[in-house]
């Protein structure tokens, strides 16, 4: 729980400044360079209720709706909930293969710029050394400091660390558990299962206290760059705790000299002043300010299950770069299993996406959108939760993005006649003012024949592909 030293050290950061606890001062905050350029991250969902392993990552509060699949699984798997509740399965979580360094070293083989661990999902299990509760992995299954341990390993890699908080929503979390017998009504757990409160009823000021102490803490202790929050803090409860956060971790990144966000979903926060961020879903065209989509490897779960059901590589490389083109970034997730071990599956799509980008990379970091987005046939629907059912992108379906005097035209399926015509740079148009002087094909050492008509340009690839998915035309214009 909470400290009045706890408010007094955060009320000293925000006085701190240089910025004030009010939307008109967090308004001018400055997105960081580094995040711009960076383009792919890693966002990780691992937590105890990856010992189950079944449904998805919401096990915890699913295991007690009595409807449920999840409340059947458990009582035909572990028994009754009042003797054998999620509290049991923390001794489970062991961890004992967890290796920071290989997962990093990963993460950078992948292509990986910055990394996005949670630190608490709403199951209300912290997985660094928390002040306010003793349900943390450092004092329970693992006994060890799983953020403190990450932060380092990924900072030896030279990539950027994050984190993200899911507090707010454990106000509600474990509320199924009051409607029957079970152990979340035992004031010994309370610590664990929290207010389990109606989700209509909004959060009192003590909770409220509660995850700004939290929240404040994971910056002071492991300085991220990104802090992630999920939908919930968009209640309007939370909007002046939010406001206090945000002033306290711009103040103290101002300190450390170095830039950092806060990613936020739907209007939680003014735009000006975070990273928005779209979940499961993509923007139809270009949005001037830089934002992001997090999304998973998997269909049906962010954490580990038995039964995953995963994307195709080339339809999260296809997304990476509709989402480039579009000014935007792409945090993709991991659900590693109970005991530290990151599922086959997953490690070889993540060192198949590195591939890529190791030949295509350049048109991908670093970039910024060109004045149109791209050209096909393939319709991105705009909002949340549409990744999971797209058709894939075709020949057609080509995007752009540019760094300096360079277009980068990138093809999102390899034509079945050897052949790709880019319409919007039909000869009555020019880039960036100027006449096209070369067309590379990325990964390809031989010069490609092309030519510049009233139909578009036009360019003739090899017989032989650079690489596997999405192929990349890099246009440079006269000098």
């Amino acid at each position: 729980m909470y400290s009045t030293e706890a408010k007094k050290d955060i009320q000293q950061g925000i006085q701190a400044g240089p910025f004030d606890a009010n939307w008109e001062s967090l308004k001018g905050y400055t997105i960081p360079r580094w995040y711009e350029d960076a383009k792919f991250g890693i966002f990780i969902h691992w937590g105890v209720y990856a010992v189950p392993g079944f449904g998805n990552e919401w096990y915890p509060r699913n295991m007690y709706l009595q409807d449920s699949p999840e409340f059947k699984h458990h009582l035909a798997t572990y028994g009754p909930q009042k003797q054998s509740g999620y509290k049991d399965l923390i001794a489970q979580f062991s961890a004992d293969k967890f290796d920071p360094d290989a997962w990093a070293n990963l993460f950078r083989q992948a292509g990986a710029q910055f990394v996005v661990p949670v630190a608490e999902h709403h199951d209300g299990f912290a997985l660094y050394d928390c002040s306010f509760s003793e349900w943390n992995a450092v004092k329970m299954g693992p006994k060890r400091d799983i953020i403190g341990e990450l932060a380092e390993a990924v900072r030896k890699q030279w990539l950027v660390f994050g984190l993200s908080s899911h507090r707010a929503e454990h106000w509600w979390f474990f509320n199924g558990g009051m409607a029957f017998d079970s152990d979340v009504q035992d004031p010994r757990f309370i610590g664990l299962y929290g207010p389990a409160q109606p989700e209509t009823l909004p959060p009192n000021e003590e909770f409220l206290d509660d995850w700004l102490a939290r929240t404040c803490e994971l910056v002071d202790k492991y300085q991220p760059q990104i802090v992630w929050f999920d939908w919930w803090i968009e209640q309007p409860a939370f909007s002046p705790y939010l406001q206090q956060f945000a002033a306290y971790y711009y103040n103290r990144a101002a300190q450390w000299q170095r830039g950092v966000a806060v990613n936020y979903k739907h209007q939680a926060f003014p735009e000006e002043a975070a990273v928005y961020d779209i979940e499961r879903g993509q923007l139809s065209t270009i949005r001037q300010r830089f934002w992001q989509t997090d999304t998973s490897l998997s269909k049906n779960s962010w954490g580990y299950v038995k039964n995953q059901e995963y994307k195709t590589v080339e339809a999260v490389i296809g997304d990476l770069v509709d989402i480039v083109s579009k000014n935007g970034a792409l945090l993709l997730n991991i659900g590693p299993r109970p005991d530290g071990t990151i599922p086959e599956a997953e490690e070889k799509m993540l060192l198949e996406i590195g591939r890529w980008l190791r030949v295509n990379g350049e048109a991908i970091y670093g970039t910024r959108p060109w004045t149109i987005f791209g050209e096909g046939p393939t319709h991105i629907e705009n909002g949340s939760f549409t990744d999971t059912h797209r058709t894939n992108f075709t020949s057609q379906d080509i995007r752009f993005t540019v760094r300096g005097d360079v277009l980068y035209a990138i093809i999102l399926a390899w034509p079945d006649n050897g052949r790709v015509t880019i319409k919007s740079l039909a000869n009555d148009s020019n880039i960036f003012g100027k006449q096209i002087e070369k067309v590379a094909l990325l990964g390809q050492q031989e010069e490609v024949q092309w030519k510049h008509d009233a139909a578009g340009l036009t360019i003739e690839l090899p017989s032989q592909k650079p690489c596997e998915h999405a192929f990349v035309l890099k246009i440079s214009a006269q000098k």
